[in-house]
Parts: structure tokens; C-alpha cells; sequence
């Protein structure tokens, strides 16, 4: 479940990026994975060949005690109360494999649930990560792969056609090392040069500044994008925020003693593109030094981003004119007239600034700073942005940055799984009509929207039960949780051949040119942003393609989406039990839905116009009961280092929120349709199954490098206290797995928002 912040068009990397300007490749950001490729993605590896034959040989092994054992249970279950469904056969081998039934379930429900599935599951080679929401993300790129390669290809769509010679062209890796790095070169001296490499030019400035952030999307010092006004969300603005910083979180760079590993294999990795790039060694070395000390001013100004979580304090609406005034070291208007040309704008034009100290400080910085550091680093900026569309030299070299960063060994990911990344970042919704075409049961559509009512009543019906909350409040958020808009499985326009043509039309796609298609893209999607500006907000346009394995909350629309990529098992599926549907998308659904009243959330309105609607009193009372459970997160801790319950705060409401949410209907729905039929052999009650269920969505296992980089960067607690945090503050779970008073999943305090 995402961290909802305000949304960009999703151009270049399409990632989330981190409240201190970064973007992490492995963080959970909505509910579940980031798949976005960006330079410092951890790539995507395969299991070995011997790894799948032994996990199948286990299951069947397992799936055969079952059905033995299901014969000796049938007979002694005169009611027939047991599903006997094929997939109901198979679910429940699943479930089974994945116990830990040596764990008691009140001593440690994670592991309870999990242990057998982090037993089967080594972290594959080249992952810092793997978790249910990779592996799924694996069989939607092979999918990908198999409709892309199809030797009929023969779409009618000329959008489809461009996202396959847009693949084509990444898997030609002969090609792409034959111009070596020549086209990065080339790009480099048509800016002006750069002075690691050769002559620059010391009077361009602001025109390299422009051409790295404007025309080619990359965000030195700060990033610029549109986006729908957080004060009047029916209109777009220009807003600028922080940025700047390589690395996942400022605190690699402040914190040096527990960081020099990563600073140093960062320097390296540094030096080494520039030297790629015709640098030489020594040379290369201080002035790459410099660009890593300035770096590092620029983190010390950076807010950290547990500190940016309340939208009101850092919203600030000003003109050009005043932006000018604020942070003078930059020609603002000279800067926007380029960045979103062909508009006219003047020093009125309005901008949403929403780190207004740090542009001071930023602004400050760049005029005590060496011209030639500055070109360095905003250089610098360009070749990280680029250098994974060259050759294997620079894949080679990032590698090595990863294994200290994350944790990772050296990659086995096949090339296809990296292009399918690559093309969904960049053509994802044409990417999506292929997807969507071949594999979306459109009956899911219908059947998601119905549980997402079941959820939204659910939520509803729970406000009349909280005695904190005042009624003028009350009704103001259970017309809030009505008006929520729900977008389910992909938008309508990608199974339109001429509106899904219209999307790309002016995006120049060759077969013959990865690096050329990656510049199309910057140049294309910076004109997308611009030709927003003077248009109302679309609300059905999505920031997550249909193929993606998440979901979201965005405030502005006061809307949730739920792309048909997690619309499937072990989230959903149309013959699983709906204990196990509700524990799965189910919750999914109630955490998004909860993010709208989350600490962040809960500042907009029903129309998703940030304005105070709460009466003091309950507004007191709301954070009464979120310091309960900053507190709570902040004392759980992985490899001796703390949560930072304030950071996660939002994601834990919203797990919480959700959990019981969707609980609630889950008892709703069988009050109405009665009983379930039980899952055989796994001996639980369908109330159990259904916490096993929210259980098993987040077993997961990690390096203790990405665990380091999650505790700094993710908003989403570790996987492990998303399922113990949430379930011992749980009544029902508490109830149903009979857990007693001062065991450690019922500690006998309760932190509860909603």
C-alpha cells in the first residue's frame, strides 16, 4: 500500500520516492513491492532450475499426504463440511507448507505462519528480498515476456507495437555494447562538456540545469512536477520539492561510521563511470570526492522524511516572483519557461513549494559552491539517471555498489526480466492492454467492486462505534468514506486502440536504439507534464500500471486503486474461501480505504482538498491514540536497530484500520450467506484462516543490508511487525486463537485508531 504522497505523471522511473528525496528499489511502498527500475534497483533474479524442481517435488509430497489424510477426514465428516474443490485441495497445501506448526501461534504469529514458507525460500541469487509480492511479480514479467516474443505479434495498436520494439531494443545487448559508451559521451559534450571528462563549459549553468532536470528529468537540488493543487484539487499547479540525493536516505551520508562501507563502495562506483566515460583515475577521484562532500551538504539540509508527514505545515502556495525572493541562486521563471515550454508563464505564475526551508538553504549552498563542483554533480545526476541503458561495463559496476548497499550477490537475472522492468516503466499502459487482454478475468472487476462495498460499509458501520470521536465529525468521515472512488483491475482507455495510441502519440520508438528510446521518453514525458498545467486533473488517470503488484490511496481524488496485478491468488481468487479473499484483498482494500483517515489522509476532505474538517476534540483524541501506536512500533526492532514508529506511523493506521475493517466484513458476509465450507487437513476454523491468510501475504525473507536501508527509508513497517503489531491490537484474533492476557501477541495493551 503506497505511500500515498502526491503523485507525478509516472515518467521516467516511475517509483515512489522517499520523503528525503530518494527512492528505494525493494521498499513496499503500497501494499507490497517496488518494481520500478531506477539505476540503483536491486535487479530481479531467477531461481535455479533445481530450486523449482525440489520446491514442486514437496508440494506434491505434501499435497498427497493431504489427500490421504482428506480420506480418513471425509468419512468421520457426515455434514460434509469440508471443501473437497480442487482448489481448495491446493489452497490448502499452500497454507500448510508455509506453518511453522512447531511455533505457538500466541508466542509468535509470524513465525507461526510463515516459518515453513521462509524455510522453502532462500533468497534467490541477485534479490535483496523476496517476498509473495516478487514472486508475483515474476509470473506477470514471464506473461509479459511470452506476449511480447509471440512470433504472431501483430497488434493493430501502434502504442503495442512501440512497447515491443521498445523491448526489442533492451534485449539487443550486442548492439548496446557496441556503441559502448559513446551515446552517453555524445549527450555529455552536446550539454556543454563536463569536467571530469574532458573541457566544459564554466558559464552555463542554469542551460545545464535546464537540459539534466528539464529536458532530460533528472532532479539535481530539487524536483519540479505537476500535480493537482492539495488545496483546490480540482485544478494543477507546479510544485517543487527536495531532491538531489543518490543514495536511499540522507543518513547514509550523515552517519558515516555506520555507513563507510556504502560510502566508499559508492565512491568507487563513482569513480569508476567516470572513468568509463573517459575520466582519468586520479583526476576522477577528487573531483568525484568533491561531488560526494557536496552531496552531503545537500543531505544535511534534506528533511528527514518522518518529519514531512503533515501536509499542512509544509504546503506553501507562492508566486515565481516570491519562489525568486526565497531561494535567488536560481532563475525560477527562465528555469519554468524551459522545463514546461511551450506554456507562457510569468513571475505571478502560482507555485506549491513544499520544502520551503530547504530551497533557502539549497539556494545558499549553490552560490558558496565551485562552479565546477556544480557541473560535476549535476553531470553526475545525468550519467547515474542513464548509464543502465549502456553497456554491461556499467550494469557490472552497479553490481558491485548493490552487494554493499543491499546485501546482494552478484546477479543472475536474465536479460528479458530487466527489459520487461525497463518497458513497463516506461510504456506501462500499452504494456497493460497486452497484460490485461490475455490474462484479467473481467468477472473480477465486479466481484472486487462488491467486496470494496462490503469493506466501505464495514468502515462505516465501525465509526458508530468509537466513543472519541464527535458526531459532526462522525459525519463528515462517513461522507468522506461514501464519496471514496474506486478504480479496479486498469483504466478503460488502455482497451481503446486510438485513446491508448493517443496516450504515446509523439514518443519516437526504434528497435535499433535503447539509449535513444530512453531519451525519447525523458524529452516525451516532460511535455505530457507541461501540457498538464492548463488542464483540470484527470480523475481516472492511474499512477500504477494494470501489471503492477499493488495498490493505492491518493488523497487529491479521494480515490483507491487496485490494478489487476494483485487481483490474484494469494490475494484473491474467485474459489478460494472468502476467509481467505478477505484476509488477502480484503484487507488490502481496508488499508487503503483506512489510509484516507491515516495521519496524512485524514487532513483532506471528502472532495480531497487539504482543509481542517475535524472538531478539536476528536482531532485531540486521533492523536491521543496515534502516539499509542508510534510508541508501540518504536520499541520493535530488527538486527538492534528500532522502527521509527513515526515514520511508519500512516502505513501501521492503515494496516491496523484495515485488518479489522475487513474482518468486520468478513463476519458481515457470513452472517448473510452462513458457514463456509473448512479447508481440509490444515485444522483451523475459517475465523483462524482468515488471520493465517492476512498472515501468509507477508512472509518475506531479506539481507540484513535491506533490512538497514527498509528501517531508514520504507513508511511501511518490517513485514514481520506489519502481521504482529496489527494482530495484538486485535480482539477477534486475540478471541479466536484463544491467546492469553501477557503472551506476547495479547500483551494486554491495545493501540486502536479506527
Amino acid at each position: 500500500m503506497p505511500d500515498y504522497k502526491r503523485a507525478t505523471f509516472q515518467d521516467d522511473e516511475g517509483v515512489d520516492v522517499a520523503g528525503d528525496g530518494s527512492a528505494s528499489p525493494d521498499s513496499v511502498e503500497v501494499v507490497g513491492f517496488r518494481k520500478g527500475a531506477t539505476p540503483l534497483l536491486s535487479r530481479l533474479g531467477s531461481r535455479t532450475q533445481l530450486e523449482l524442481v525440489l520446491a514442486s517435488a514437496s508440494s506434491a509430497l505434501l499435497l498427497l499426504a493431504s489427500l490421504i489424510s482428506l480420506g480418513i477426514q471425509y468419512s468421520k465428516d457426515p455434514s460434509h463440511s469440508t471443501c473437497l474443490t480442487e482448489a481448495c485441495i491446493t489452497v490448502a497445501s499452500k497454507i500448510l507448507e508455509a506453518l511453522d506448526r512447531d511455533t505457538n501461534p500466541c508466542e509468535d504469529f509470524y513465525q507461526y505462519s510463515c516459518g515453513g514458507w521462509i524455510k522453502r525460500n532462500p533468497l534467490p541469487d541477485g534479490r535483496s528480498k523476496w517476498s509473495t509480492f516478487n514472486s508475483i511479480w515474476d509470473q506477470n514479467q514471464a506473461i509479459m515476456k511470452h506476449l511480447l516474443e509471440n512470433a504472431t505479434f501483430n497488434s493493430t495498436s501502434e502504442a503495442e507495437r512501440k512497447t515491443q520494439r521498445y523491448y526489442l531494443s533492451c534485449l539487443k545487448e550486442q548492439k548496446i555494447g557496441e556503441l559502448g559508451s559513446q551515446p552517453l559521451m555524445d549527450l555529455i559534450e552536446k550539454i556543454g562538456g563536463w569536467n571530469i571528462t574532458g573541457p566544459w563549459n564554466q558559464n552555463n549553468f542554469m542551460e545545464v540545469l535546464k537540459m539534466v532536470s528539464g529536458t532530460y528529468r533528472a532532479s539535481p537540488f530539487f524536483t519540479v512536477y505537476v500535480g493537482a493543487d492539495s488545496k483546490c484539487s480540482n485544478s494543477n499547479v507546479i510544485q517543487v520539492d527536495q531532491s538531489g540525493l543518490f543514495l536511499p536516505s540522507r543518513d547514509y551520508y550523515l552517519n558515516k561510521t555506520a555507513n563507510e562501507k556504502v560510502l566508499a563502495a559508492y565512491l568507487d562506483y563513482m569513480v569508476e563511470l567516470g572513468m568509463l566515460l573517459g575520466g582519468e583515475k586520479v583526476s576522477t577521484q577528487e573531483q568525484m570526492e568533491q561531488v560526494l562532500e557536496f552531496e552531503t551538504l545537500l543531505a544535511n539540509v534534506t528533511v528527514p522524511q518522518d518529519e514531512r508527514r503533515d501536509d499542512e505545515k509544509i504546503y506553501h502556495k507562492i508566486t515565481i516572483a516570491e519562489l525568486q525572493a526565497l531561494a535567488p541562486a536560481i532563475d525560477w521563471l527562465d528555469y519554468m519557461a524551459y522545463a514546461l515550454s511551450p506554456l507562457e508563464l510569468s513571475d505571478a505564475e502560482p507555485v506549491v513549494v513544499y520544502g520551503r526551508e530547504y530551497l533557502q538553504q539549497v539556494s545558499d549552498l549553490i552560490n558558496s559552491t565551485d562552479r565546477s563542483v556544480l557541473n560535476n554533480y549535476m553531470i553526475w545526476n545525468l550519467v547515474q539517471k542513464t548509464a543502465s541503458s549502456l553497456d554491461q561495463r556499467f550494469e557490472t559496476a552497479q553490481e558491485k555498489l548493490l552487494e554493499t548497499l543491499y546485501g546482494t550477490k552478484k546477479s543472475c537475472t536474465p536479460r528479458w526480466q530487466t527489459c520487461i522492468s525497463n518497458t513497463d516503466d516506461t510504456l506501462g499502459f500499452a504494456l497493460g492492454s497486452l497484460f490485461v487482454k490475455a490474462t484479467f478475468d473481467r468477472d473480477s472487476k465486479e466481484i472486487a467492486e462488491e467486496m470494496i462495498s462490503e469493506i466501505r460499509t464495514a468502515f462505516e458501520e465501525s465509526l458508530d462505534e468509537l466513543d472519541w470521536m464527535d458526531e459532526k465529525t462522525r459525519q463528515a468521515a462517513k461522507e468522506k468514506a461514501d464519496a471514496i472512488y474506486d478504480m479496479i483491475g486498469f483504466p478503460d482507455f488502455i482497451l481503446d486502440n486510438k485513446e491508448l495510441d493517443d496516450v504515446y502519440d509523439g514518443y519516437e520508438v526504434s528497435e535499433d536504439s535503447f539509449f535513444q528510446n530512453m531519451l525519447n521518453f525523458y524529452n516525451f514525458s516532460a511535455k505530457v507534464m507541461a501540457d498538464q498545467l492548463r488542464k483540470p486533473p484527470n480523475r481516472d488517470q492511474w499512477s500504477m500500471t494494470p501489471q503492477t503488484v499493488n495498490a493505492y490511496y491518493l488523497p487529491t481524488k479521494n480515490g483507491i486503486v487496485f490494478p489487476a496485478g494483485i487481483l490474484q491468488a494469494p490475494f484473491y481468487a474467485r474459489n478460494h474461501p472468502k476467509a481467505l479473499n478477505f484476509g488477502g484483498i480484503g484487507v488490502v482494500m481496508g488499508h487503503e480505504l483506512t489510509h484516507a483517515f491515516d495521519d496524512q489522509g485524514r487532513e483532506y476532505d471528502r472532495e480531497g482538498n487539504l482543509r481542517p474538517w475535524w472538531q478539536n476534540s476528536s482531532l485531540e483524541a486521533f492523536k491521543n491514540r496515534t502516539e499509542c501506536m508510534m510508541e508501540q512500533y518504536s520499541k520493535y526492532m530488527v538486527n538492534e536497530e528500532h522502527v521509527n514508529g513515526k515514520q511508519t506511523l500512516g502505513e501501521n493506521i492503515a494496516d491496523n484500520g484495515g485488518l479489522k475493517t475487513a474482518y468486520n466484513a468478513y463476519k458481515a458476509w457470513l452472517r448473510k450467506n452462513g458457514e463456509e465450507k473448512h479447508l481440509p487437513a490444515v485444522g483451523l476454523t475459517n475465523n483462524q484462516l482468515f488471520f493465517v491468510g492476512f498472515a501468509q501475504v507477508w512472509c518475506s525473507v531479506r539481507t540484513p543490508e535491506s533490512s538497514h536501508e527498509g528501517l531508514v527509508t520504507d513508511p511501511h513497517s518490517p513485514d514481520k511487525f506489519r502481521v504482529i503489531g496489527t494482530l495484538s491490537n486485535t480482539r477477534d484474533f486475540v478471541e479466536h486463537f484463544k491467546c492469553p492476557v501477557g503472551s506476547p501477541m495479547n500483551p494486554g495493551k491495545r493501540c486502536e485508531v479506527w
